[in-house]
């Protein structure tokens, strides 16, 4: 069943899915589904929506995601009030008052987590594993846990850990780390200058060792390691996304729509996937670019079959 699914991840437009949605997902079989707010109206609503995702696929367990960071990323906010609860919140808490920190983020993933296994939503793409820098683009700013990568890596292993326990599979982001980026990459292409040396030891770092199902790429250029190609298109660094930084799970492209990447949607698709990234993302649910992705995206290879599989068990 898993392998006969197309390795990219969709979005789709509205609160129900159209004739159109349909047909393309029975047609194509994405590997998952995003969810955000434009999909998102009420419980009841919401809750349709995922079942009606599951039975074309006739799949229980298939993976549906969300951006539910909590702060400004809050796709449920029909449904609860976080703008307070951003990343920065919970990292201000740690460095603080650390002995009322671990309860009050624990109370706040099990909230999360008990709406999104209601809602019938099995991934959260958290946590954000950039860290916080003077005069970057405001992109990650208060969704960065902190400008300290041994405080970012923290956290971030609490956050993994409590979304397992509640059955939720996490996506770390933005992998090798964004958070040196000047310009926002939905717009424009970041590059980062600073020396690999210094990059290990600090933005890479807090990416280092997770155990989280899932990693996203960042659509960033980082020149002293690869001065032509994005995280997303280099396999300089998805190399060193496998190898120095140990992550052995499922890595999956940013929005391959954004504007950070320069070429066409199929010449994006095809730099990802020849990089080493396994799973393609696109978001903005327009029918035309779902069939070029679709159409120029393999079956899911046997890692992403057996890591899925894995992912399945998990959530039994």
């Amino acid at each position: 069943m898993i392998k006969n699914r197309k390795a990219f991840i969709s979005g789709i437009k509205s609160t129900v899915l159209s004739k159109q949605e349909k047909f393309f997902l029975k047609k194509y079989k994405p590997w998952g589904v995003i969810l955000f707010s434009r999909n998102l109206k009420n419980f009841n609503q919401i809750k349709k929506l995922t079942r009606d995702i599951k039975s074309t696929f006739k799949d229980k367990k298939y993976p549906i995601l969300i951006d539910q960071e909590g702060g400004r990323v809050n796709r449920l906010f029909n449904l609860i009030e976080a703008s307070t609860f951003t990343p920065e919140y919970f990292g201000n808490l740690y460095r603080t008052r650390k002995n009322i920190f671990f309860d009050y983020y624990k109370i706040y993933i099990n909230q999360t987590s008990y709406l999104l296994n209601e809602l019938g939503i099995n991934v959260n793409t958290v946590p954000v594993l950039d860290i916080r820098r003077p005069k970057a683009s405001n992109i990650i700013g208060d969704r960065s846990y902190s400008s300290s990568a041994k405080t970012v890596s923290n956290i971030g292993n609490f956050c993994i850990d409590q979304f397992a326990k509640a059955k939720i599979g996490t996506v770390i982001k933005h992998i090798p780390g964004h958070g040196l980026a000047k310009v926002d990459s939905h717009k424009m292409t970041p590059i980062v200058k600073q020396k690999i040396k210094y990059l290990f030891k600090n933005d890479f770092h807090a990416f280092k060792k997770k155990k989280s199902f899932f990693a996203m790429t960042a659509h960033v250029i980082y020149k002293d390691v690869d001065p032509k190609n994005t995280a997303t298109h280099s396999s300089k660094i998805i190399s060193l996304i496998r190898d120095n930084l140990d992550f052995k799970n499922i890595i999956m492209s940013d929005d391959i729509s954004m504007k950070s990447l320069k070429g066409s949607v199929k010449k994006n698709v095809q730099k990802a996937l020849s990089a080493g990234c396994n799973l393609i993302l696109h978001c903005n649910a327009k029918i035309s670019e779902m069939r070029v992705v679709a159409e120029n995206t393999p079956l899911v290879d046997d890692f992403v079959a057996k890591k899925t599989s894995q992912f399945y068990n998990f959530l039994s």
